[in-house]
């Protein structure tokens, strides 16, 4: 009973704007683990931006833009924890994408490999940025090498890009 109470004081805890996507982030991980069993990369591929090949590119965002990916990031962790699913970085990125365009929210999806060392073993990973906001996949620009990235720039951020 006592960690029931702690997680509803902690859950009650969070910004508005966590609570309030809670819900949706929750059901839209859900719809997107299913779209990427269900449809191939390439349909997929046209709803996450422009491709750039294997170059890493950062768009950039002003502070108000920075303090809300970092929300969505938050949120979207939040909704995967508590997911009766399993959910890898791919879905976790793709749900990320979707509500920083429907901010409009400059950012960029991007797909690496890393090469363990120990057991000779690639990993795949999925990751979302937007500026300096690690939104899903925490620091993954160090660990994996970039296969590919896509940028979305929606809105008034055209052509403010970086390139990382």
């Amino acid at each position: 009973m006592r960690a029931l109470v702690r997680k509803l004081r902690t859950g009650f805890g969070q910004p508005a704007f966590v609570l309030c996507w809670l819900v949706p982030a929750w059901l839209l991980l859900g719809l997107c683990r299913v779209a990427i069993e269900l449809l191939s990369f390439r349909r997929l591929a046209a709803l996450l931006g422009a491709p750039h090949g294997a170059s890493a590119w950062v768009p950039l965002v002003n502070e108000p833009q920075r303090q809300r990916a970092a929300k969505i990031g938050q949120v979207v962790r939040l909704a995967a924890r508590h997911s009766p699913w399993t959910l890898n970085c791919y879905p976790r990125s793709l749900t990320a994408c979707i509500l920083l365009t429907l901010y409009r929210i400059p950012h960029c999806l991007c797909f690496g490999v890393a090469l363990d060392p120990a057991t000779q073993n690639f990993s795949a990973h999925a990751w979302t940025v937007a500026g300096n906001i690690r939104v899903t996949g925490g620091e993954s620009f160090s660990r994996y090498t970039v296969l590919a990235c896509f940028v979305s720039l929606p809105g008034e951020a055209e052509g403010a890009i970086h390139q990382g």
